[in-house]
C-alpha cells in the first residue's frame, strides 16, 4: 500500500510539473511587448527574426453636465459618464492584425451564444493574405451600410432610435475584396444575436413560434469612392432567420461628403422582420406579449462645419417609423410610432493639433407620435429634451 502511494504521489508530481510547463506559446518566442520594444531587423541568436510591427493603445472617454427634461418640464440636473473604452489595434505581421475594444458602459454579463462578455465590442483577428482580399474573424461590427454604423461612435455624440436598439457588433466572418482602390466588396456571416432569445425578447419568442436552429445573418456590402474620396457611397443588403419560419431583413445606404471644413451625410436604415427583434414597438405597447411582422425606416441628416481651428458646430436631424406590415394577434396592420430627433452642437478644441481633446455644448430633443392603433393598446412616449455640456478625450496611450 506504501508503495502505491508513493508512485502515486511520483505520478501526480510529474503530471503537476507537466501541466505548469505548458503554455499558449513556445517559451523561446518573444512576447509581444518584447516586439514592440524590441524593433530592430536582427536575427537573434536563436534564428527568429524580430519583425516591426505597428499597436496602438487608446483610452476613450467622455463625460457632461446633463439637464434631463420630459414634455417640457425639468426632471433632474446630474453627471454622467456617456463611453469609457479601452482600445488595443495594429499589426503584429504584414498579414495579420487585430483589433480588441471593450466599454465599460455596458454589462459585463457573458453572452451565452457567443461565448463572450456582452461589453466587448472588438476581437478580431485580420488576415491580409494578399492585395486584394483580407478575412476578418472573430467579432466585430456588422458590414451595413451607413455613416453611424461603422464610425466610431464618440464622433456621433448621440444616435438614433434605430440605431439604439440595433445590436451593431456581432461575432463571425467577413471576407473584403477590393475590386479597385475606390471599389471594396465585404461579404459577412455572423450571428444575428448575441444571446438566447428569451434574453433578446422581453417576452420571449411570440406563441407557437420556434427557435431557429441558424441564427445568422448574411450581409453584402459595397463602398465607393468618388470625386478624389471626398464622396464616400456605400449600400447593404442583409438577410437572416431570427426563429423558425421568421426571417429579418435590413437594406440601408449611407452617402458621405467629407472635405475640410464640411462633413455630411445621408443615412438611409430599414428593416423588415417576423420578429420585433428591436423590441421599440413590443415595449411600447408592454402587453407581455412579443409582436410580429414590424418594419422601422429611419432617415438621418447630418452637416458638421468646422468655422475655425479650434470650433466646430453640427445640425442633425433623424425621422423614424415603426410599422406592422401583416396582422398579428392583437396587433393590426399599420404604423404604430413615427419619431424625429434634433440635434445642435458645438465643440471646442482648446488644443488645436489635438482634436482628441474637446470641450462640448450639445442639446438634443426627440418627440413621438403614436397611432390611434398604439394609443388603444395602451402606448405612452413622452417627448424628451436634454442640455449637455462635456469633455471628450482620447488619450493614445501607445
Amino acid at each position: 500500500m506504501k508503495k502505491l502511494f508513493v508512485v502515486l504521489f511520483i505520478c501526480l508530481n510529474i503530471n503537476a510539473f507537466a501541466q505548469n510547463r505548458m503554455t499558449l506559446v513556445d517559451d523561446e518566442l518573444p512576447s509581444i511587448v518584447e516586439r514592440i520594444m524590441d524593433r530592430r531587423d536582427s536575427v537573434k541568436n536563436d534564428g527568429y527574426k524580430v519583425r516591426k510591427i505597428t499597436t496602438h493603445f487608446n483610452l476613450e472617454f467622455a463625460g457632461s453636465a446633463n439637464v434631463y427634461l420630459t414634455e417640457g418640464k425639468f426632471d433632474e440636473m446630474s453627471f454622467k459618464m456617456n463611453r469609457v473604452r479601452l482600445e488595443f489595434y495594429g499589426r503584429l505581421h504584414e498579414k495579420l492584425s487585430y483589433h480588441f475594444r471593450q466599454s465599460f458602459n455596458k454589462n459585463s454579463n457573458p453572452y451565452s451564444l457567443d461565448n463572450m462578455s456582452s461589453s466587448i465590442e472588438y476581437a478580431n483577428i485580420k488576415w491580409h493574405t494578399g492585395d486584394r482580399f483580407d478575412l476578418v474573424m472573430g467579432k466585430q461590427y456588422l458590414a451595413v451600410a451607413g455613416y453611424e454604423g461603422y464610425v466610431n461612435g464618440l464622433k456621433v455624440r448621440e444616435f438614433c432610435e434605430f440605431n439604439n436598439h440595433f445590436e451593431i457588433y456581432q461575432t463571425g466572418i467577413k471576407g473584403v475584396m477590393r475590386v479597385s482602390p475606390d471599389h471594396l466588396l465585404s461579404l459577412q456571416v455572423t450571428n444575428n444575436r448575441n444571446s438566447t432569445d428569451d434574453k433578446v425578447y422581453a417576452f420571449g419568442l411570440p406563441q407557437g413560434i420556434e427557435p431557429t436552429k441558424f441564427p445568422l445573418l448574411g450581409t453584402l456590402l459595397w463602398n465607393g469612392w468618388f470625386a478624389d474620396k471626398s464622396l464616400h457611397l456605400m449600400y447593404s443588403a442583409s438577410a437572416g432567420q431570427l426563429a423558425k419560419g421568421k426571417n429579418v431583413y435590413h437594406f440601408m445606404c449611407g452617402n458621405v461628403y467629407e472635405k475640410e471644413p464640411i462633413l455630411a451625410y445621408l443615412d438611409v436604415l430599414y428593416s423588415r422582420s417576423g420578429i420585433d427583434y428591436q423590441q421599440r414597438i413590443t415595449s411600447a405597447v408592454n402587453r407581455g406579449v412579443t409582436v410580429e411582422n414590424t418594419q422601422h425606416l429611419t432617415f438621418i441628416a447630418n452637416v458638421d462645419y468646422q468655422f475655425h481651428p479650434k470650433w466646430n458646430a453640427y445640425l442633425k436631424g433623424a425621422y423614424e417609423t415603426a410599422s406592422v406590415y401583416a396582422d398579428n394577434g392583437i396587433f393590426s396592420k399599420g404604423r404604430y410610432i413615427t419619431s424625429w430627433n434634433g440635434q445642435a452642437c458645438v465643440e471646442w478644441f482648446p488644443i488645436t493639433q489635438d482634436k482628441g481633446f474637446k470641450v462640448f455644448a450639445h442639446y438634443v430633443y426627440k418627440g413621438h407620435s403614436l397611432s390611434e392603433k398604439a394609443k388603444t393598446l395602451g402606448a405612452a412616449m413622452p417627448h424628451t429634451q436634454r442640455i449637455s455640456l462635456g469633455i471628450q478625450y482620447i488619450i493614445p496611450v501607445l
